[in-house]
């Protein structure tokens, strides 16, 4: 991004982040912009609605009394949090070192830009809202802070691109106070349970790879699957959670799995004793980092000519690149939990408010804090505080397909320890474009 980028996008969002600093945003009425995808500019005038008592329902929805309740209200209080990082980037002055955005700041502010632009367009649809908007980095205005002061009290839905240890303080807060509490970005339960108002959009480790095995279980009809794995704690962990999904799956045609440990030392005749020539040999490689899955990768390319090969990668596969000439001709696939192909409504929006307002095209970052933010804030409007009966209803569909599901950790847990977004799609790696393989929508 230039500097004329930065510029024009700071004196957009300047006077707001200052104000986020000190004590959020308060969004008291819509705000003109250049209005919502074509589908949303008529909205259907209704009366407003009027506070309705609670009532108790004959069963609560996953033993969480407060699923049972309806609280509706005529205009809902929303607090977002994002790592803005403003103490850092405005340490000393109101000028901008350098007159460049530090890096570091970008996602956090494109999430930010984001929601935004979710809220405009959801201010169209008559929704009332009363939005705070914090710097989840804050020196000041941390989310501990801000619970011991008490300023979050009065929240319906706390939506947060947070890491550690920020999510554990929202996610203790959220129970405590039963709203629910989404965390938008981070791909980690944090070590939370026992809190049915948590509710995690970007998947688990532990969902992928459980989600990969079922895949290449059903996607070849005659398979040799292996799972290639460094001797850490970590990555045994994570060849135990395909191993727990390949003893619970209820499959008649499921192939057996095969462990693998590998390390630099491992030789192409090692390697070749566990592949098969006459069928596909569906490797699932469990490196997480880049240079361990460039290094198994250049261990597997000599054997492509002999024995056909499938490779199914981590998740953070989705932002490396596989340009070297040592790779080319490897099938690879990762997974994720978001899928945007950029042709619906709401993306053409999305960019053409982001070439305007900033002169640029929104990220990744950009794409989830309006996705997240219109998905939760559409539903607590429909359904009230209490939107949980209902997490998946299709025609609130933004650009990404939910399926948010109870996760207990305990075999015999009787209310959820959180819900869990546990749709996750298999994309194929292209050399200009990656493709979805499996036919969630």
């Amino acid at each position: 991004m230039n500097r004329t980028n930065i510029l024009s996008r700071l004196t957009v969002t300047l006077s707001c982040m200052l104000l986020l600093s000190a004590c959020g945003i308060f969004r008291q009425a819509p705000q003109k912009t250049d209005g919502p995808p074509p589908e949303l500019s008529k909205p259907v005038k209704e009366e407003p609605k009027k506070p309705v008592d609670e009532k108790p329902a004959a069963r609560a929805p996953f033993n969480v009394p407060a699923f049972a309740r309806e609280v509706k209200k005529d205009a809902y209080n929303v607090v977002l949090f994002a790592p803005l990082y403003l103490d850092s980037v405005f340490a000393t002055s109101l000028e901008i070192p350098g007159r460049t955005m530090p890096r570091y700041v970008l996602p956090g502010l494109e999430f930010y830009e984001g929601a935004q632009l979710a809220l405009d367009s959801l201010s169209h649809l008559g929704i009332k809202l009363n939005v705070q908007v914090f710097d989840s980095k804050s020196r000041q205005n941390d989310p501990a802070t801000l619970i011991r002061n008490r300023r979050l009290d009065n929240a319906d839905l706390i939506i947060g691109s947070v890491s550690s240890p920020e999510i554990k303080a929202l996610s203790d807060f959220a129970r405590q106070k039963e709203i629910n509490f989404v965390s938008a970005t981070f791909p980690n339960d944090g070590g939370i349970n026992n809190n049915p108002f948590f509710l995690i959009t970007n998947s688990t480790l532990r969902s992928h790879v459980e989600a990969m095995h079922d895949y290449v279980q059903k996607g070849f009809a005659n398979k040799n699957i292996l799972i290639l794995r460094r001797n850490t704690p970590f990555e045994n962990g994570i060849y135990g959670n395909i191993k727990a999904a390949y003893d619970r799956m209820n499959y008649d045609k499921k192939s057996r799995i095969r462990e693998v440990i590998w390390n630099e030392g491992t030789t192409d005749a090692q390697l070749s004793q566990y592949l098969l020539a006459d069928r596909p040999n569906v490797i699932i490689v469990t490196a997480l980092d880049e240079a361990g899955a460039k290094s198994i990768l250049r261990k597997l390319a000599p054997q492509r000519a002999a024995y056909p090969m499938h490779i199914f990668g981590m998740p953070t596969w989705d932002v490396m690149k596989f340009k070297e000439p040592d790779f080319e001709g490897i099938t690879l696939y990762y997974s994720s939990p978001y899928y945007n192909d950029k042709s619906d409504y709401y993306s053409k929006y999305l960019a053409d408010a982001f070439r305007h307002k900033y002169k640029s095209r929104p990220s990744d970052m950009a794409f989830k804090g309006f996705e997240v933010t219109y998905y939760f804030v559409k539903a607590l409007a429909q359904d009230g505080v209490y939107f949980n009966k209902d997490l998946n209803k299709p025609g609130n569909r933004v650009f990404t397909t939910f399926n948010y599901q109870p996760v207990y950790l305990q075999e015999n847990g009787e209310t959820p320890d959180y819900f869990e977004n546990k749709n996750i799609y298999i994309i194929q790696k292209g050399d200009s474009a990656d493709f979805k393989m499996n036919a969630i929508n």
